[in-house]
């Protein structure tokens, strides 16, 4: 029981180590990549964001996963999400096939309950964000869309401005 509350100086010393090498390797991988490794701009760079901190915490808590290991995965890691999105820069057919699309949630005034229901999204979800977003006349939403990344962004203005359609592009109706 003495081992849930005290480690040994060079159990200690490991992790302090370990944490120190793993994080130095991380902020170069991602001064490599660049700052998208931690975006959430798609599925992919969120899961790629937990991936990270899971492979982090494992090399640091762990005494069975080394730190090349840790390095390994996490290059393996911000490889993947770079390749992958090249290819969807590349490639709309890939795009497709490998990202679901924004759903809309609210098309001005109006709940779009088969949506909400497809994606698992609750009237009351979309009314917390309609709160988050400040809104206090239902009138002012121009819509609200279920994000890639399950975020749900809310478009609204208080002067009657048309919302231009750019900002719904690809988005599921």
């Amino acid at each position: 029981m003495s081992d849930w509350f005290i480690a040994s100086g060079a159990t200690l010393l490991q992790t302090a180590v370990s944490a120190f090498i793993i994080f130095a390797a991380m902020l170069l991988l991602v001064r490599l990549a660049g700052l998208r490794t931690f975006a959430k701009m798609s599925s992919i760079d969120f899961a790629t964001t937990i991936a990270i901190g899971s492979i982090l915490a494992s090399v640091v808590i762990s005494k069975s996963t080394s730190v090349l290991q840790g390095v390994v995965a996490l290059a393996s890691i911000v490889i993947f999400q770079q390749l992958f999105a090249k290819l969807k820069f590349a490639s709309n057919a890939f795009e497709d096939l490998a990202e679901n699309n924004p759903t809309l949630l609210m098309d001005g005034t109006e709940f779009l309950i088969d949506n909400m229901r497809k994606t698992g999204v609750s009237r009351s979800d979309v009314i917390a964000k309609l709160r988050e977003a400040n809104v206090i006349q239902l009138s002012e939403v121009r819509a609200v869309v279920l994000e890639t990344t399950g975020d749900i962004s809310v478009l609204h203005d208080s002067n009657d401005t048309r919302l231009q359609d750019v900002l719904l592009e690809g988005v599921e109706r």
